[in-house]
C-alpha cells in the first residue's frame, strides 16, 4: 500500500540511481540468467522455505541456500540480505555498475551487500518480474520495520496481489495507480495500457517505483507527487483507477505506508467519492478499504453513501475483525508487541479510545469496484463474502458488470424472451437424507471465479440444467409446466425474478439467439 498523505520523512539509506536504465537492464539479464525468478525461488528452496520467505522468515531459506551456486548467492544478497564476496558477486552480476549505481554497496574489504530488496514477482500471465523495497521490507510490516523508519517502502504483500488479481485486465488507454508505494499495480497496468500514470505522497516510493519497472523491463510510467488525486491535471481523465491505499484506520498517521492520516474511514470514502470524476465513460477504479461498523448504522448503507454519482459499484465485504482484533492485528504489524510494554498498552488503549469515541464497534475490510456509467438507473451492490475465491478475478469483476448492463436493459418480457446458457464450471449437488426419494435442497455451485453457492427449487434446477442457448427462456418454462402439470402463464409470472438472480450471480450467461428457434 503507498502513502496518500503528508508527512516528514526521516533520513533512510540511500537508493540505487533511476537514471541508469543500461545498468538495470544489465542487472535484470545478470538475474534472469541465473534463475533468479517466482519459479526458480521455488524450485530451489522448496514449496515450505519458500512461504516462510513470504511470511518474513528467513531460517528455512539460509539452510536451503547454503551452497554456491549463482542463484544461492543471489538468494542470500537480495532476499536474506547477507554480505557476500565481491569476487563471487562479480562472477554473476555487473559488479562495478552495480556498485557505482547504488545497487550494491561494499562491506569491509572483500564484500558487498544490496543497498534494497529485490523481490523476484511473476505477473499474471508469466512475466519475470522484480519487485524493488527497502531493506527488510519486501512482504509488509509484519518484521516491524515500519516502527523505525515511517517513510520505508513496502514491495509485496497480500494486499498488492488481491488489488493485482481482481483489476480488470482490458486494453485501455490509460490508467492511475494512486499511492504506487513499490510500483506494482503500475507494473501490471503497463501490460494493458498505453498510458500510465503513477503518484505517491512519499518521493521516495516513487523513486523505487522507477527501479521496479526498469528493473522488470516494463515501459516507465509519468510519476508525480502528491496526496490523493491532487497530481491529476484538471483536463486528465482515466480508463481505469487502481489503488491500495493507506487504509488502516488508527489513531493518527504513524506510518506512511499504512496509515491514512484522516478521521476514520475518512481517506477511503474521500478516495471512492472522488473517484468518478476522474474516470471516462465506462471507465474502472478498483480499491482496496477499510470501513467502519458504526453502532446504530447499517455498514452497506453507510457504503453505498460512497459511491459517487454516475457510477455503477460492486462492493465486496471479505473480512470483519472486532476493534480489540483490529488493534491487535496493526500493532503487531509495526513491532509494537515487541518494544516496550508499557508503550505497547498506552498505544493499544488510544486505538479503543479513538473507536469509543466514533461509535465503531467493528473493522471490515473488503474491495471496492466503480464504473463509470450514463445509465440514469445506476447499479450498486453491496454483499459479504468471506469465502474462498479463485484469483485473479478481473474477468469475473469485468463480466459482473457486463450482467448488469444486461439486467438493466431487459424487463421480464425481454428476459423470458431472452436465451441463455448455463456457466461451465457451474455443477449442481443434491442435498437430503439418504435414501430419500427427492432431495431437499438442490445448490448450484460455481468451481471458479467467486465460487458462489445459491440454492434453488424444482424449476430453477430443471431451468439451469437445460439452458444450452437452444430455447428461449418462455419455451424452457412452457415445457417445464407441461412436465409438472402447472399453469404456463403462472410459471412465467413467477420465474422471471429467479432467473434474474441466476444471470447476477453468474450461473447463466445470456446467449446469441439462434437463427431460426423451433416454432411454438
Amino acid at each position: 500500500m503507498g502513502g496518500v498523505s503528508d508527512t516528514s520523512l526521516p533520513a533512510l539509506p540511500a537508493l540505487p540511481a533511476s537514471d541508469r536504465p543500461d545498468v538495470a537492464a544489465r542487472l535484470r539479464d545478470a538475474l534472469l540468467g541465473a534463475s533468479f525468478t517466482a519459479d526458480g525461488l521455488l524450485e530451489l528452496l522448496g514449496a515450505p522455505a519458500y512461504a516462510a520467505l513470504a511470511r518474513s522468515e528467513t531460517v528455512p531459506a539460509m539452510r536451503a541456500t547454503r551452497g554456491d551456486t549463482p542463484l544461492e548467492l543471489l538468494v542470500r544478497l537480495f532476499l536474506l540480505q547477507q554480505p557476500v564476496p565481491y569476487a563471487r558477486v562479480a562472477d554473476v552480476l555487473p559488479a562495478e555498475g552495480c556498485l557505482e549505481t547504488g545497487w550494491l554497496v561494499r562491506v569491509g574489504a572483500d564484500e558487498v551487500a544490496a543497498a534494497v530488496d529485490v523481490r523476484p514477482y511473476g505477473g499474471l500471465d508469466g512475466e519475470d518480474w522484480f519487485i524493488v523495497s527497502d531493506l527488510g521490507c519486501a512482504v509488509g510490516g509484519a518484521g516491524g520495520i515500519g516502527s523505525r523508519d515511517e517513510g520505508v517502502v513496502l514491495g509485496v504483500g497480500g494486499a498488492s496481489t488481491t488489488l493485482a488479481g481482481i483489476t480488470v485486465r482490458t486494453p485501455v488507454g490509460s490508467a492511475l495507480d494512486l499511492g504506487t508505494g513499490s510500483g506494482i499495480q503500475a507494473l501490471h497496468a503497463g501490460r494493458h495500457a498505453t498510458r500510465v500514470t503513477a503518484t505517491d505522497v512519499n518521493p521516495r516510493a516513487l523513486h523505487i517505483t522507477a527501479l521496479t519497472l526498469a528493473l522488470s523491463g516494463a515501459r516507465a510510467a509519468d510519476l508525480r507527487q502528491g496526496s490523493l488525486f491532487e497530481p491529476v491535471h484538471d483536463d486528465e481523465r482515466f480508463d481505469l483507477i487502481v489503488s491500495n491505499p493507506p487504509f488502516v484506520i488508527s489513531p493518527g498517521a504513524r506510518l506512511t505506508y499504512r496509515d491514512g492520516g484522516m478521521a476514520g474511514d475518512d481517506l477511503c470514502r474521500t478516495l471512492v467519492q472522488e473517484a468518478g470524476d476522474w474516470l471516462n465513460e465506462g471507465g474502472f477504479a478498483q480499491f482496496l478499504a477499510n470501513w467502519q461498523h458504526v453502532e446504530g448504522e447499517d455498514w452497506q448503507d453507510r457504503l453505498r453513501s460512497w459511491v459517487p454519482r454516475g457510477c455503477d459499484a460492486w462492493i465486496v465485504q471479505r473480512e470483519v475483525q472486532d476493534v480489540t482484533q483490529y488493534a491487535e492485528l496493526w500493532l503487531r504489524d509495526a513491532g509494537d508487541h515487541r518494544g516496550d510494554a508499557a508503550e505497547y498498552q498506552e498505544r493499544y488503549d488510544a486505538w479503543l479510545e479513538e473507536f469509543e469515541a466514533r461509535k465503531v464497534r467493528a473493522v471490515g475490510f473488503g474491495w471496492i469496484t466503480l464504473r463509470r456509467t450514463s445509465s440514469a438507473t445506476p447499479s450498486i451492490t453491496v454483499e459479504e463474502w468471506p469465502h474462498p475465491v479463485e484469483q485473479p478475478l478481473g474477468d469475473t469483476v469485468r463480466a459482473h458488470f457486463a450482467r448488469v448492463d444486461y439486467l438493466r436493459e431487459h424487463d421480464d418480457a425481454a428476459l423470458l424472451d431472452g436465451h441463455f446458457r448455463l456457466v461451465r464450471e457451474v455443477v449442481q449437488e443434491q442435498v437430503g437424507l439418504p435414501g430419500a426419494e427427492d432431495p431437499e435442497h438442490v445448490v448450484l455451485r460455481q468451481n471458479r471465479g467467486m465460487r458462489r453457492a445459491t440454492a434453488v427449487d424444482t424449476v430453477g434446477a430443471g431451468f439451469a440444467g437445460v439452458c444450452d442457448g437452444t430455447l428461449s427462456a418462455g419455451r424452457i418454462l412452457d415445457a417445464i409446466a407441461q412436465l409438472m402439470g402447472e399453469s404456463p402463464l403462472l410459471l412465467r409470472d413467477r420465474t422471471p425474478a429467479q432467473i434474474r438472480l441466476l444471470v447476477e450471480q453468474g450461473f447463466i450467461e445470456p446467449a446469441q439467439k439462434p437463427r431460426e428457434e423451433p416454432a411454438r
